[in-house]
């Protein structure tokens, strides 16, 4: 493990296990073990996360879970959050019942296996659960995750594979004023003599640049990928695509043009200069969730002269053509499109379905050449996110081996 702290940015890479950021995390919350098991909830010892007073929640085998609070002095407790509910098919908080020793127990599913989000309803107020040492880290108040575990490691678990480094570099922005942390992933056996393409990874409204780390696995879905074969050696920049105060009043109008700048002056600069980069459109792409999916339609779209690739993510627009005129009226722009995907969960056709379906539309209308998919169990959630980057994103990026190391 090993720190260097550099005036101008901050390197935290850990070989092995990916990122120290990880390693704390997960070793921290293992509660049987200190391994990054892929069933760090199963608890087969029965003791208590250190520090809590219950064991909560606890999956078991056959994928049900048992959440617990000990609360004397509340009146009433119930599950909830989109997620965790979604799975259980219910569109309402779901009630604990209240034992004798004022432990509140719930127990649900069986759930198809996955990590959900979850908060508990105590008299009416939603907060983390406070025994759960699986905590979401976001721009939001605070969430946890439950990890429904299979028989073995699911695809964005860590398994006995190589594994990439993740470093977080801190620089300042002239174009924000001020310091920004970007975390940036380089895949195993990381070679500064080969040049590699760089797929940029946007984060959704209220998360911050790590949020595809923690909650998005996706250094350890590259590294599953790349040990069997089936992406192109990358790296992947995860900058903070914040840039206005999400309940500024005026936040569309001032975000895209903000961001571009952001992305143009300080970001890709910044990942061409650090890293042994394939610096030309051809081996760029950008890709986001939620927010990020419309970061990469406003300003990814704009931007040919940067990015030959793109993934918009539970997001779109109604009115693409609008939104982006000089993309769809550039009479070259079949020509400079290598891949685009517009993806969304099945669970959120309601929410974003209508924008997704636009865009698709109009690419369609304008013969641009795109994958369109609808699938998984999520909705807008980081099950649909991480089902998304594996099955779609990382495994068509640069399958033309026009962005493969050279």
């Amino acid at each position: 493990m090993k720190f260097n702290i550099p005036m101008k940015r901050i390197r935290c890479g850990v070989m092995g296990l990916g990122l120290v950021f990880c390693a704390f995390t997960f070793a921290a919350a293992q509660q049987d073990n200190v391994n990054l098991n892929h069933d760090p909830q199963k608890n087969t010892e029965k003791l208590n996360p250190y520090g809590a007073n219950v064991i909560s929640p606890e999956v078991h085998d056959d994928h049900t879970i048992t959440f617990r609070i000990k609360a004397p002095d509340v009146q009433k407790v119930a599950l909830t959050d989109g997620p965790i509910l979604l799975a259980l098919k219910s569109k309402q908080p779901i009630p604990f019942v209240k034992g004798s020793d004022s432990t509140w127990t719930l127990t649900v599913g069986p759930v198809e296996p996955n990590i959900y989000v979850y908060r508990l309803l105590i008299d009416g107020v939603a907060v983390a659960d406070p025994n759960n040492t699986f905590t979401g880290t976001s721009n939001q108040p605070g969430y946890s995750n439950v990890v429904v575990h299979d028989q073995k490691p699911a695809y964005y678990d860590a398994k006995n594979v190589p594994h990439g480094s993740i470093t977080r570099h801190i620089y300042h922005s002239a174009t924000l004023n001020g310091e920004r942390e970007m975390f940036v992933y380089t895949p195993p056996g990381y070679d500064p003599k080969k040049k590699y393409p760089v797929l940029y990874l946007l984060g959704g409204s209220g998360e911050l640049a790590s949020g595809w780390m923690f909650d998005g696995r996706a250094n350890f879905i590259a590294d599953n990928l790349l040990s069997e074969g089936k992406i192109v050696p990358m790296i992947i920049a995860m900058p903070n695509n914040q840039v206005i105060h999400r309940s500024d009043p005026k936040h569309l109008d001032k975000t895209y043009k903000l961001f571009e700048a952001e992305l143009r002056k300080e970001i890709v600069p910044y990942i061409d200069k650090a890293y042994s980069t394939i610096a030309d459109r051809k081996g760029r792409a950008i890709s986001g969730l939620s927010m990020g999916g419309r970061h990469t339609q406003a300003v990814g779209f704009n931007a040919l002269d940067l990015f030959s690739s793109f993934g918009i993510l539970s997001a779109g627009d109604l009115e693409p053509e609008k939104l982006n005129p000089t993309f769809f009226n550039d009479p070259k722009v079949k020509d400079k499109v290598d891949y685009l995907l517009v993806g969304l969960g099945s669970g959120e056709l309601d929410f974003v379905g209508k924008r997704s379906e636009a865009t698709h539309l109009a690419l369609e209308k304008h013969g641009i050449k795109h994958e369109y998919y609808i699938g998984g169990d999520g909705a807008h959630d980081w099950g649909t996110w991480r089902m998304l980057l594996n099955d779609k994103l990382l495994p068509n990026l640069w399958k033309n081996n026009s962005g493969k190391t050279k």
